[in-house]
């Protein structure tokens, strides 16, 4: 007789049963803790998570950036708070390194991201990219898809850099991504440059997409439902982010894709009752997609294929809002470092 199958959690279930992967949108200690027992192969880090990261782990961080602040006495408290965000992706990278050498490079991989107030500067993303590739063996480098990022894409890829576009919410910018990294990894092919340990991915932050629209129906009065909210040969899977409901990770059990809530999300779906199950191939009812089309020129141009040109990704609503949250929490982390550089007196 056989044994049944016991799983810790949905999200367990889900990594177990399906080809769906589990990232951890966070790179603090304790909640990669969490989502490696719930089967995570993936973390991020970027300058919003390292402030989270300090407001649960200040008393282990304290010293330390008083130390780089002793040892760098020419630096800014901008650069201070770089050098801990390079210092935290790469001690959180090693939690991952066992996956990555099993799994040859496809996970395993701590998602660093560039400096956001640099999106329209390609050579100074590119630069940063080749610094942050250079932290661990299984890093990941996060570069937004505005027109200068997405100019660095291929050529990055040819490198040897294994990528993750954000700020990222539309159809036709994960499609210059994925041909972008495609022609970066067939020119590193016709060179005999091994792809074999690169995982690129493109994420889509479905959420923040979600929360444009919404904000959309309230500006003009739309009522809505609110319920409504690799045929290519592409190599590039894409990945999940800024979740608002359980369907942004529901809808998409089955598909080879990636999802990457943070750890508060992953706790809701653990105690949910939702059934892990594939749904990735079930189609979106074509009365949700005409309605939402009609009422959201914004939606439509993210669904559709072309309906957004590269010149139009930098004043996208959802590009534009998300850049600013990215870089206004560049500056709170300068504050914070503000803090023990420069103390009130």
């Amino acid at each position: 007789m056989a044994t049944a199958v016991t799983f810790k959690s949905p999200l367990h279930q889900m990594t177990q049963t399906t080809r769906t992967c589990l990232w951890n949108d966070s790179a603090g200690f304790e909640d990669l803790t969490y989502a490696l027992e719930h089967g995570a192969v993936g973390a991020t880090c970027n300058p919003v998570i390292v402030l989270d990261v300090l407001k649960q782990e200040m008393p282990l961080w304290k010293g330390r950036i008083a130390e780089l602040i002793d040892a760098r006495r020419s630096a800014s408290e901008r650069e201070i708070a770089w050098a801990l965000v390079e210092e935290i992706s790469a001690t959180r990278a090693a939690m991952l390194r066992p996956i990555f050498d099993q799994q040859g490079g496809k996970n395993g991989r701590l998602s660093i991201q560039t400096d956001p107030i640099q999106y329209r500067n390609t050579e100074a993303l590119m630069e940063q990219a080749m610094r942050f590739n250079a932290l661990a063996p299984n890093m990941i480098v996060k570069i937004p898809v505005t027109a200068a990022g997405l100019a660095a894409f291929e050529d990055l890829t040819y490198k040897g850099v294994s990528l993750n576009a954000t700020v990222c919410f539309s159809l036709p910018q994960c499609v210059a991504v994925a041909e972008a990294v495609e022609r970066g990894l067939q020119r590193r092919e016709r060179e005999g440059l091994s792809i074999a340990t690169m995982g690129p991915v493109c994420t889509i932050m479905v959420g923040r997409l979600d929360d444009w629209l919404k904000l959309q129906a309230e500006r003009q009065n739309i009522t809505i439902n609110p319920g409504y909210f690799q045929q290519r040969g592409y190599r590039l899977r894409l990945l999940s982010a800024a979740f608002r409901n359980h369907m942004h990770w529901s809808e998409l059990i089955g598909g080879d894709v990636v999802i990457s809530p943070p750890c508060k999300w992953q706790r809701r779906f653990n105690a949910s009752d939702v059934m892990v199950e594939d749904r990735i191939h079930l189609p979106v009812d074509a009365r949700i997609v005409s309605e939402l089309s009609k009422k959201f020129p914004d939606f439509l141009r993210a669904y559709t294929d072309g309906g957004l040109a590269v010149e139009e990704f930098d004043t996208f609503g959802p590009t534009v809002r998300t850049l600013r949250q990215f870089i206004e929490a560049c500056h709170e982390l300068e504050s914070q470092i503000r803090e023990i550089m420069l103390p009130n007196p």
